[in-house]
């Protein structure tokens, strides 16, 4: 690869991981500004082919699909799930109605997809009527394991569908499974341990609840987010195609553990945009259980690094110091511990 290409695709990923950060213009129009760096990257490296562009169109279904009928679904059970999950904490108790909400919905984001997940859990804070900190609390440990949970199937979430697309060819031959058998023995304890704090913080209920819930999506809301998660995550597709040669001479060759500690990176910038820039097929499967169990975690630590952040965020008016009040100590430790953990099992 020549001085040129290396220096166009340098530039083109620094506009990718700073622009969004800095220009409230290219935030709000995303989608575009990806496919618009994806489409210079591709022809950079002159990687232009049928193939290429029937991935681009192809993989964003599946999990379009699932965010449009899912998010079309809870829509109209909505009233009927605030209900339920009130009824339950009458039964049950809240401690444990709160453990087995984040338990499911981390481990059923990977089937209903991040998006709906984070939706349900914001109803469901709503109808339970946690007071300020212990809502706040509750949806950032709830959230982490959503993102964990998420990651285990190519329709969960954005960084895994991308992770798949970049990994189904030779060398790994990634398959719907893949990731479950990839990362399911970091993933599953870290959402099991995620709920289990979610029940021992202390649960301070309002003395009004709110009947009506964070906000009331109509059929626009849900068709518009569905519509920008194709564009994403086919702009993604471009945009991993363009950058490979470029992660080949500068990702490919740093260790797995700084690997890990370099995307703590993904707190401030979008997990699924880190992947298509950092993953190349060549990659070893040590190698990318410290790269994606780094996105995940780290991608809890604010707001912008996940999907479930920001739609929780969002609908329940969490500022960005109080979720990291929260979210950078606990997060931070669960990454050391997880650091430790994985360097002792893959004798790193």
């Amino acid at each position: 690869m020549d001085y040129i290409v290396i220096i166009s695709l340098s530039l083109i990923v620094l506009l990718v991981l700073v622009l969004p950060l800095t220009v409230h213009k290219v935030e709000e129009n995303l989608e575009p500004f990806l496919f618009i760096m994806g489409v210079l990257a591709v022809t950079i490296t002159k990687q232009w082919s049928g193939h290429l562009v029937w991935e681009a169109v192809k993989e964003p279904v599946m999990i379009t699909l699932a965010v449009a009928i899912l998010g079309f679904a809870f829509k109209f059970l909505n009233r009927n799930f605030r209900y339920a999950m009130l009824k339950t904490s009458h039964k049950i108790g809240f401690r444990l109605t709160i453990f087995l909400l984040v338990l499911a919905l981390g481990f059923l984001s990977s089937v209903i997809t991040a998006i709906v997940a984070a939706v349900m859990l914001a109803e469901a804070v709503s109808a339970l009527g946690l007071k300020d900190e212990s809502k706040l609390k509750v949806v950032v440990f709830a959230c982490f394991a959503i993102g964990l949970g998420a990651v285990l199937t190519p329709i969960g979430e954005p960084l895994s569908t991308i992770t798949i697309a970049k990994l189904k060819g030779p060398e790994h031959n990634a398959g719907f499974f893949y990731l479950v058998k990839l990362l399911g023995i970091y993933v599953i304890p870290g959402v099991v341990a995620f709920a289990l704090l979610s029940a021992w913080i202390p649960q301070k209920r309002a003395s009004v609840l709110n009947s009506e819930g964070p906000s009331q999506e109509n059929n626009k809301d849900i068709a518009i987010r569905s519509v920008k998660v194709y564009a994403f995550v086919g702009a993604l597709v471009l945009l991993g195609a363009g950058l490979r040669p470029l992660a080949e001479i500068t990702v490919y060759r740093l260790s797995a553990p700084v690997l890990y500690w370099v995307n703590s990176v993904s707190a401030i910038l979008d997990n699924a945009t880190l992947a298509a820039i950092e993953i190349v097929p060549a990659m070893d499967q040590h190698t990318l259980i410290f790269l994606l169990m780094g996105l995940i975690l780290a991608g809890g630590l604010l707001i912008p690094g996940n999907i479930p952040n920001i739609i929780s965020a969002s609908k329940l008016k969490i500022k960005s110091g109080a979720w990291a009040k929260i979210a950078i100590p606990w997060g931070v430790a669960f990454m050391v511990v997880y650091f430790i953990i994985m360097m002792a099992v893959l004798n790193v």
